[in-house]
């Protein structure tokens, strides 16, 4: 990939959500929320404090992550749709 994100940015890949309810019925892609779990696919370096000093990443590539609802932005990159962000706007990692 010919990306990569600066600073506490991260690029977010989404995990596809199911195509059936848990009762077996189909949901049309129009009656479908965007999911709101991704796969970390890259991280930028990290933030700086006022002195300069880097402030390291909590995530890393691979991690699987919880986001709010609408974060970040759609890019499209390698022709693949995918999301850039705040590590700030990531809620948590899935363990």
């Amino acid at each position: 990939m010919a990306f990569k994100p600066l600073h506490d940015r991260v690029l977010v890949r989404r995990v596809q959500s199911d195509e059936k309810t848990a009762g077996g019925l189909i949901i049309p892609d129009s009656a479908k929320e965007k999911p709101a779990e991704g796969q970390v696919v890259a991280c930028g370096e990290g933030a700086r404090k006022d002195s300069g000093e880097l402030i390291a990443m909590a995530v890393k590539e691979g991690d699987t992550i919880l986001f709010g609802k609408w974060s970040g932005t759609e890019v499209t990159v390698d022709g693949e749709e995918l999301l850039i962000m705040k590590e700030s706007d990531i809620l948590g990692i899935i363990a």
